[in-house]
């Protein structure tokens, strides 16, 4: 098994920043992608920003060029650095671990709630 932990939300203005981090533990050998989705109220879960072991990554047209993902293989951790925070940035924050052994699976955190203030 692998547990996640995300840390990092709260309540931000508009215009303001948030860095997230979630941190992988347990089984955490094969750990392959990292990635953030969130949830709005009465929306479905979206995918925010991915990336590889190696440092690929990928994000949502709505928030490029304003959040940032990183990780640190070393620390099992991966960051999403939010810039330039929108009210429509306003949901719960998963983390997602791909763990890849005999066969893929997916591991998610409980989530971090980020509210942006208009």
């Amino acid at each position: 098994q692998v547990q996640v932990v995300e840390s990092g939300g709260g309540l931000v203005q508009a215009g303001g920043s948030l860095r997230l981090s979630c941190v992988a533990s347990g089984s955490i050998l094969g750990i392959n992608a990292m990635g953030w989705y969130r949830q709005a109220p009465g929306k479905q879960r979206e995918l925010v920003a991915v990336i590889s072991r190696g440092g690929s990554t990928d994000y949502a047209d709505s928030v490029k060029g304003r959040f940032t993902i990183s990780r640190d293989n070393a620390k099992n951790t991966v960051y999403l650095q939010m810039n330039s925070l929108k009210p429509e940035d306003t949901a719960v924050y998963y983390c997602n671990v791909q763990r890849v052994l005999v066969g893929t699976k997916v591991y998610w955190g409980q989530g971090t709630q980020v509210t942006v203030s208009s």
